[in-house]
């Protein structure tokens, strides 16, 4: 053998060839569907400050227009705050009967098997659909004293229309499939397996249920609550036809606003509307960590 040979032969000799540069295997940059980052951010950004940011920069500018002793009046006058009492009164009590009622809906409808069971999942989002003041218009005319349900209670002294009943029942009726369909999704994707772990362990139903079911679905629920609740405080179609809209007794803040606004109390309605607001991005951040809860303990 020559040394030629030898040294052609051997790894890293003189006639060794260079790698490649670039392989025809070398992956390729994958195409995006969309736009770039900056230019779907940008995009972004235009259309929240154009249909969200503006008008609420609108209304706090507004605002500014009182004096802090004219703000502290118009939010703080005793029908104002017979008002919040009610609003957010109403709306919390509501959102406690549709996270039991509603956690009932979605076991019964995940768990067991029936005629007409998608009917009743079809209905449980009726009032998404139908306008507010339909389901006000109906719910009145169901309760007053001369429908169906009303005309039989009343006999017996209880009232569910033209009075504070009349708002919380209509805060139930919009705000149960926030809890269904929150709490639904996560009953779907619960094991069984631990549940079965739990009953061959010797743990009765109420155990099964309060250790190793309810823990799972518990951030769901509170997220459903929270939603319902905010649902609930920003209300109007529905209520002003079942609640009376008395001053004191049965008005709802809303209405306060809608009320100032005829009077061309333009700056009195913003700042009732201001306090609304903040509560509303309270309840925001609320139900964003409750979700960030519930992420976080579907992943663990």
């Amino acid at each position: 053998m020559t040394a030629a040979a030898t040294a052609g032969g051997l790894p890293g000799g003189p006639s060794a060839a260079p790698p490649s540069p670039a392989t025809p295997t070398a992956k390729r940059p994958a195409k995006r569907v969309l736009p770039g980052f900056r230019l779907t951010l940008g995009f972004t950004l235009f259309y929240l400050a154009l249909i969200v940011l503006i008008p609420l920069s609108a209304l706090v500018f507004k605002t500014f227009t009182l004096s802090w002793e004219q703000f502290v009046s118009a939010v703080s006058s005793p029908r104002v705050i017979a008002s919040y009492q009610l609003t957010f009164g109403a709306s919390f009590l509501a959102a406690v009967v549709n996270a039991v009622f509603g956690l009932l809906v979605a076991w019964v409808l995940v768990r067991y098997q029936f005629p007409g069971k998608k009917i009743i999942d079809a209905l449980v989002d009726l009032p998404f659909a139908l306008p507010t003041a339909v389901a006000g218009i109906s719910l009145t005319a169901l309760l007053a004293s001369n429908g169906w349900v009303g005309s039989v209670l009343e006999p017996y002294g209880i009232t569910l229309a033209f009075n504070r009943n009349g708002v919380v029942i209509a805060l139930i009726f919009i705000g149960l499939p926030f809890v269904v369909r929150t709490v639904q999704p996560v009953l779907e994707d619960a094991e069984k397996e631990l549940e079965e772990a739990a009953t061959c362990l010797g743990a009765t139903r109420w155990q099964t249920f309060r250790y190793v079911i309810f823990p799972t679905i518990a951030p769901a629920l509170l997220t459903g609550f929270a939603m319902a609740f905010a649902r609930g405080v920003g209300e109007y179609g529905s209520v002003i036809f079942i609640a009376g809209n008395m001053p004191m007794l049965s008005e709802i803040t809303p209405l306060i606003i809608i009320g100032k606004l005829e009077q061309y109390d333009y700056a009195g309605a913003t700042a009732v509307a201001t306090v609304m607001l903040l509560a509303s991005f309270f309840m925001l951040l609320v139900i964003n960590a409750l979700q960030s809860w519930q992420r976080k303990r579907s992943g663990a």
